[in-house]
Formats: C-alpha cells, sequence, structure tokens
C-alpha cells in the first residue's frame, strides 16, 4: 500500500514537471520569435508596437484637481473632516524656506526708500479697534504713502489679528477676499499681523489662508514655524494698549535694574487643559506677590470646573483682588 503511494506522488510530480517544461517551452518560443519580428522591422525602419504598450483606455475623462477648500462645494458626497482642513490649510507656511534674500524684492525700497502702502478699507468689512490701532498707527507715520507704486512694504486693511474661528472678530472667508487683491503678487513685500490662530484646546498657528511669501508679525509664534531674519515675533497685546509711548520711563543713566516696584508682572487664564496648560500652571513657582507677580484664573471655557485642580480657587481670589 505504502509502495502505490510512492509511485503515485513520483507519478503526479513528473507530469506537473512535464507540463511546466512544455507550456515555458511555449512561452520561450513565442518571446523569441516576437523580438525576431521587432528586429526585423526595426532594420526596415518600421516599429508596430505590440497591444501592451498602448496607453489604457478610460472610460470618462480625468476629472480635473480640485483644491481642498472647493471638494464641498464640487461634490456634496465628499466629506472632509476639520483634521484634514486643518492639515490641508497648515501649509500656512508653504513659504518656510523664505528670507529677505529670496522672498522679499528690494528693488522696490530702492527706487523710493521705505514707504508702507495700507489697502483701502472695504465698504462691510469689520475690522477690530487693535487693528484699527495697528493700521491708524502705520498711516500717521512718515513711512506712510497712498500710491501704491510709490510702495516698499504692504500691510492689509483686511483685519487678521484674530483666527480663532469661536471669535467675534474672525473674519470668514478670508482666502478668497486676500487672492482677489490684484496686489497680492503671493504675498511679496507684504507683512500680516496675527495674535490669535487656531481654536481651543488644539490652537494651531493656521491662520485660515496661504500666506505665500508675506512675512508675517505674529505673537505666540513657534520656533519650529519662525523664520529668522524674515517673520517678527511680536507680544500679544490687548485693544487698550496704548498706540504711542506713555508717560517717561524711570531709566536715568545706568540704574540697572530701573527704580520700579515690580520686575515681572503677569495677568491671564491658566489653561487646565489643552496646548499652553503646562506652561501656565507652572507659574505659581514664579510668583511671590512682591516683586514678581504672576496672577492667574482657572474661569477659562464653559466647562473650566470639571477640570478645577486644588490651586483653583486660591489663584481666582487673588486674580480677582
Amino acid at each position: 500500500m505504502q509502495a502505490k503511494k510512492r509511485y503515485f506522488i513520483l507519478l503526479s510530480a513528473g507530469s506537473c514537471l512535464a507540463l511546466l517544461f512544455y507550456f515555458g517551452g511555449l512561452q520561450f518560443r513565442a518571446s523569441r520569435s516576437h523580438s525576431r519580428r521587432e528586429e526585423h522591422s526595426g532594420r526596415n525602419g518600421l516599429h508596430h508596437p505590440s497591444p501592451d504598450h498602448f496607453w489604457p483606455r478610460f472610460p470618462d475623462a480625468l476629472r480635473p484637481f480640485v483644491p481642498w477648500d472647493q471638494l464641498e462645494n464640487e461634490d456634496s458626497s465628499v466629506h472632509v473632516s476639520p483634521r484634514q482642513k486643518r492639515e490641508a490649510n497648515s501649509s500656512i507656511y508653504k513659504g518656510k524656506k523664505c528670507r529677505m534674500e529670496s522672498c522679499f524684492d528690494f528693488t522696490l525700497c530702492k527706487k523710493n526708500g521705505f514707504k508702507v502702502y495700507v489697502y483701502p478699507q472695504q465698504k462691510g468689512e469689520k475690522i477690530a479697534e487693535s487693528y484699527q490701532n495697528i493700521l491708524a498707527a502705520i498711516e500717521g507715520s512718515r513711512f506712510y504713502t497712498s500710491d501704491p507704486s510709490q510702495a516698499c512694504l504692504f500691510v492689509l486693511s483686511l483685519d487678521t489679528l484674530d483666527r480663532d474661528q469661536l471669535s467675534p472678530q474672525y473674519v470668514h472667508n478670508l482666502r478668497s477676499k486676500v487672492q482677489s487683491l490684484h496686489l497680492w503678487n503671493n504675498g511679496r513685500n507684504h507683512l500680516i499681523f496675527n495674535l490669535y490662530s487656531g481654536t481651543w484646546p488644539d490652537y494651531t498657528e493656521d491662520v485660515g489662508f496661504d500666506i505665500g511669501q508675506a512675512m508675517l508679525a505674529k505673537a505666540s509664534i513657534s520656533t519650529e514655524n519662525f523664520r529668522p531674519n524674515f517673520d517678527v515675533s511680536i507680544p500679544l497685546f490687548s485693544k487698550d494698549h496704548p498706540r504711542t509711548g506713555g508717560e517717561r520711563g524711570f531709566l536715568k543713566f545706568n540704574t540697572i535694574p530701573p527704580l520700579r516696584k515690580y520686575m515681572l508682572v503677569f495677568k491671564g487664564k491658566r489653561y487646565l487643559t489643552g496646548i499652553g496648560s503646562d506652561t501656565r500652571n507652572a507659574l505659581y513657582h514664579v510668583h511671590n506677590g512682591e516683586d514678581v507677580v504672576l496672577l492667574t484664573t482657572c474661569k477659562h471655557g464653559k466647562d473650566w470646573q470639571k477640570h478645577k485642580d486644588s490651586r483653583c480657587d486660591r489663584d481666582n481670589t487673588e486674580y480677582e483682588k
């Protein structure tokens, strides 16, 4: 019985090998004859491509490329999540390698000197008081020009300070509005101001439109996105911040440190969760209540009490003094 099994296995293996050699030989002979035909055609100056060499035939024409921001309008069945939109728009820093020598046209400044042009304000566009102060300070300076052909630097009249979508100061459809400006030129020689970007608790640095080759004057900009000698890091200031200098300071001669009661003062919200919470939660280590006063409140957001810790009541009390 065992001998029959062995003979049967050997016979099956031999049959399989024979079939392999047979079909392999046919394919080899076919390929040799095909190459001979191609060689013969090449000698006669003719070339007949095989059917495998033709481009594939598509039943429908290929659709044109559609940017992310137009997907919802083109096809309502395509769902784009907010995260995908953030990732697509996060190339606010497409010109991440921009520097003055590569993304700034110095010839505009050599003609007429350093002149700054502010776009005229459009009817119906809301502008926050803080941004109005910035524009008024520029327009009141000796560098301002109302003639764009004389300008070296351009500043938008569209309010870009607050790019938090939950903020009442948020300007909608900013992407299309910026792109429609005839002097935009992909942002070259433009300066964009921004204080807030993203929404709690993620707070991405996406301002909601591609700034192109424009310079960014931004508060709380990360070192990863900051372009040295091109972007400008500015402090986060309130709408009550004076447009021009206040009273004269107390610094006389070489009195270092200056003759002031407080060396460091900070007052603001203490984020209990999300980006920035680690930094704000550590401020109490430096606070001494004398010359270093750092006051924070936990009252941020509607559900702050769900995240409150043991220091919140004390911090809130000191903050409200």
